[in-house]
């Protein structure tokens, strides 16, 4: 894995993962509906008095909002986490946070002035929480030494440019810890279903297989055609050799497919699920029944009544009322609060201190994820310098489809 032939590989595939559709934008992240309609939320609890009273820090924050992907609650979580650390967190390093706020559109001339008018606005550091536009985005803020810091990796270079934080692994996260699931749980046997975008597929096995392969489990990667109106024949082929378990990898709309499907023609199937295949638009297609007894691998767990997603909750309700926390708005929230974590910022902080405090960072808790921690030394999964994380939450799908039973799976 150390050689550049072996790095470039495992960059393309990752690569080719995240920028095809089926794992960006929320694939690998929402535990619920988006939308901002209010849901149970769970418990919440008053929030500590601890105001920042250092000088403030210039902190940038670049959301995709107004274009044909727009997701305000990712920013409206992020501006929530700030109030939080301005006013009861005690700030980053004690410093309150001047939080500056660029919108793009998912597309690159807007992704560029962004990244100009952080560089021109001298922040000490970029958050990207969510996004497809990191590749132009990070030469520009990297190459001007600011620290890039995203929740999880879409294009090779978030995952191995210095100055790029990836708190989470992603794919690499996803794939490592349902391996590891399966050999746990005795199995010997699964299948993966994804679409046939690009060469997704393809990647996907070459990636997954010698993963699988050295946790002693087969893994068949069964591909569907996207915007099939029926995916029996090839799931059902794709079945023949009855495997332990079956994983899905896909948006909500593929994960419904293939739910469907599955009730059919595999009703007792044991299922891998993403967070994408727990949204709110799946659970009203498939039912709760759909996805009961499910093996989920997430970064989040909302159902938890742990004092950090305690927190979080209480957070949404203080400061973004209107807001739904069982949506996106926790990614926004995760990555600005895991800097409140952060040590070493509490003297004068620039863009160089900051990337020394990331890149020093050493079992920091990821805020609403219980049992997660981040190391920024880049030896998470080496040939990925950027990723600070490979741990996965693996959770059990109750009857009305919340989460139980959360382990930490390759801390």
């Amino acid at each position: 894995m150390n050689s550049p032939s072996a790095l470039k590989r495992v960059l393309r595939t990752a690569t080719v993962i995240g920028c095809s559709g089926v794992l960006a934008l929320g694939a690998l992240t929402a535990c619920a509906d988006d939308s901002s309609e209010s849901s149970d939320a769970g418990a919440t609890s008053a929030l500590p008095s601890n105001a920042a009273t250092g000088d403030p820090i210039k902190l940038g924050l670049i959301v995709p909002e107004g274009g044909a992907v727009t997701t305000p609650m990712v920013r409206e979580g992020s501006e929530a986490a700030v109030e939080y650390l301005n006013n009861n967190g005690g700030g980053i390093g004690g410093h309150k946070i001047d939080l500056v706020v660029c919108k793009q559109q998912e597309e690159p001339a807007s992704a560029t002035k962004c990244a100009n008018q952080m560089v021109e606005q001298k922040v000490s550091a970029v958050v990207s929480p969510l996004g497809a536009q990191g590749a132009v985005m990070l030469p520009i803020i990297a190459g001007a030494k600011i620290p890039f810091v995203a929740q999880a990796p879409v294009s090779q270079a978030e995952m191995a440019t210095p100055g790029s934080f990836m708190l989470s692994g992603g794919i690499v996260a996803v794939l490592a810890g349902q391996a590891a699931t399966a050999a746990k749980d005795g199995l010997k046997k699964v299948s993966l279903i994804i679409g046939d975008s690009g060469d997704a597929a393809a990647s996907v096995k070459a990636l997954g297989e010698p993963m699988f392969q050295r946790a002693g489990v087969a893994l068949n990667v069964v591909t569907i055609p996207v915007g099939a109106a029926d995916l029996t024949p090839q799931i059902t082929a794709g079945l023949a050799d009855n495997p332990d378990a079956v994983s899905i990898l896909g948006d909500t709309r593929q994960c419904i497919s293939v739910l469907k499907t599955l009730q059919t023609v595999a009703p007792d199937a044991t299922k891998y699920l993403i967070a994408s295949c727990l949204d709110k638009p799946v659970l009203d297609a498939v039912g709760n029944e759909g996805v009961s007894g499910a093996k989920a691998f997430t970064t989040v767990n909302l159902s938890s009544d742990d004092p950090s997603v305690t927190q979080y909750r209480s957070v949404m309700a203080q400061y973004a009322p209107d807001t739904d926390p069982a949506g996106l708005a926790y990614i926004g929230y995760q990555v600005i609060a895991a800097l409140g974590e952060l040590n070493g910022l509490e003297g004068p902080v620039d863009a160089q201190t900051f990337t020394t405090a990331l890149s020093q960072a050493k079992d920091v808790p990821l805020p609403a994820a219980p049992g997660i921690t981040f190391t920024c030394n880049g030896q998470a999964f080496p040939p990925l310098t950027s990723l600070c994380s490979k741990a996965i939450l693996v959770s059990d799908v109750t009857s009305d489809a919340k989460l139980e039973n959360t382990v930490v799976t390759n801390k």
